[in-house]
């Protein structure tokens, strides 16, 4: 497939130039987008949705129980429709769950401190969830001391075990409150065939793709991922050998021609096994993952990485950082401003 007909197709599956009609109807079309960051989770969302979106309607969504984060796949938060939760990790959790044994050895968490965990945060979680800090503090009044990552490691547990999700917006504090899924989501899809159906969700919101990219994505080995192929083959257009595209894409409704500001860890650059389409290899080192594992914020002209930008920097109209010295454009301007007015908006 030609890198410039890749490009366009993907700009539509991704809902930039196809952009859905409100957050949660993006949320559904992309069935998860990285948000380890909060703000780039939310702007993932905005950025595909037509006209004016603001984060107060990410928010409500959280608020109204249509969306969640959790630790769905490669032991990183995203944020999922809250009926697709209990289906994905059904799929995700185990491989997760293997992945993290050795830290959680290292970590002296085991089945007796995961049972003490769930008895202290319990009584929170029935009586309208708690905050990461308010878990912390039950943690270690129940002598389980949550330093060095064994409190978040905890709450991870008792997340791919389909127990708690992250859901509405603590008011005083802006952190999302832990609340029991049991209670909070009641509208919990059902698939016939899960693993199957993440492949078809996967290539939904960002095809063309292959097994090696789902693989990467979902964080389930290329075994599964080529396993998950052949269970959705007949629901899938292979339009080459391992490039898969959904039978039906959204119409496209915006220019490819605008610039997008797309948030850190976005679904469109971190999403594939080969991002060298996306971005020329010369500046993947600028934009990540690095060291630090940061993924940056990315302007895309035309499809492609032109540059990088800055959340908070944008909010105090900072300029991009665009590459090989190129000058800021009214249309990276555009792009930049609309993530303010989601962000500020009363």
């Amino acid at each position: 497939m030609k890198p410039a007909d890749l490009l366009h197709a993907r700009l539509r599956s991704h809902r930039l130039s196809a952009p859905a009609k409100s957050v949660v109807d993006a949320a559904d079309h992309m069935l998860a987008v990285q948000s380890q960051d909060l703000v780039a989770g939310r702007w993932a969302l905005g950025v595909r949705t037509r006209g004016e979106p603001t984060q107060r309607a990410v928010d409500a969504a959280f608020g109204r129980g249509a969306l969640v984060r959790a630790w769905t796949m490669r032991g990183t938060l995203h944020i999922v429709p809250a009926r697709d939760l209990s289906w994905v990790l059904s799929v995700t959790a185990p491989r997760q769950r293997q992945q993290a044994a050795g830290r959680h050895r290292d970590l002296a968490i085991d089945d007796r401190v995961v049972d003490a965990a769930r008895s202290a945060l319990r009584p929170a979680l029935a009586d309208g969830g708690c905050t990461r800090a308010e878990a912390f503090d039950l943690l270690r009044g129940a002598g389980i001391e949550p330093s060095a990552q064994r409190g978040i490691h905890l709450l991870f547990t008792l997340t791919i075990n389909g127990e708690i999700c992250q859901g509405p917006i603590d008011a005083q504090s802006g952190q999302q409150r832990f609340v029991a899924t049991e209670s909070w989501i009641r509208d919990a899809a059902q698939p016939a065939d899960p693993l199957a159906e993440l492949f078809v969700r996967y290539i939904d919101g960002h095809g063309p793709a292959g097994a090696r990219d789902f693989a990467w994505w979902s964080g389930l080995t290329l075994g599964s991922a080529r396993e998950a192929v052949e269970r959705a083959r007949d629901r899938l257009r292979e339009i080459e050998a391992d490039v898969f595209c959904a039978m039906r894409t959204p119409r496209r409704s915006v220019s490819e021609d605008i610039a997008f500001a797309l948030p850190a860890f976005d679904e469109y650059y971190i999403s594939y096994a080969d991002r060298s389409v996306t971005c020329d290899p010369e500046h993947a080192t600028i934009v990540g993952p690095g060291k630090n594992g940061m993924v940056y914020p990315t302007v895309l002209g035309q499809g492609r990485v032109v540059g990088t930008w800055s959340h908070a920097q944008a909010t105090r109209a900072a300029p991009a950082q665009l590459f090989d010295g190129r000058p800021q454009t009214p249309e990276v301007e555009a792009a930049l401003a609309r993530f303010r007015r989601f962000s500020q908006a009363d």
